[in-house]
């Protein structure tokens, strides 16, 4: 143990570990909200008044009330179709709502993914006794250059790439 240089704790790769997660639960999120999508009031009151139009005709049976009811299907025929068309046009806006930011979150991931790699491009992010990654050592030492013995130094990119696995998995049990 003698002439070996002491290990340095870092906060770097909790911190990159936690920003990997941050990114996932914004992603899974937005495909949440998108998949939902949005109710509103206009809606809800078309709605309402196609189910009291409906209401009001069943409650018209008799024939002499007959052209009374069909034209209250008619208005209600009329109001289907506008909220079909309200949806349509709602759901097209919402849609690129989502995508844009889904854009937005896609380039800040990778500007912030690529702001690490050059940061810390030979910097060993963790540190792991080599028994625990017995055959997977020179792989997850990738890009680092040193070498201590009986460890082995985690890369960036591995990192990167071990944290986005883990948080895909972690970000499974989050629900939102």
């Amino acid at each position: 143990m003698e002439g070996e240089k002491p290990i340095k704790v870092s906060l770097v790769a909790p911190l990159t570990f936690f920003l990997v997660v941050v990114f996932q639960l914004l992603s899974k999120w937005l495909d949440q909200l998108k998949k939902k999508g949005s109710r509103n009031t206009k809606e809800a009151e078309l709605r309402s008044e196609i189910k009291q139009l409906l209401k009001e005709a069943s409650a018209l049976s008799q024939p002499a009330t007959f052209a009374q009811a069909a034209k209250l299907r008619r208005s209600a025929a009329t109001k289907e179709k506008e909220l079909a068309q309200y949806l349509e046009q709602h759901n097209k806006e919402s849609k690129l709502s989502y995508d844009r930011y889904g854009k937005i979150l896609l380039a800040s991931k990778v500007v912030v993914y690529l702001i690490l790699v050059f940061w810390f491009w030979r910097t060993p992010i963790a540190i792991i006794a080599k028994q625990l990654v017995q055959p997977f050592g020179n792989l997850l030492s990738w890009g680092t250059g040193g070498r201590l013995t009986g460890h082995v130094m985690v890369g960036i990119i591995p990192w990167l790439i071990l944290s986005t696995r883990v948080s895909k998995y972690v970000s499974r049990f989050v629900e939102f």
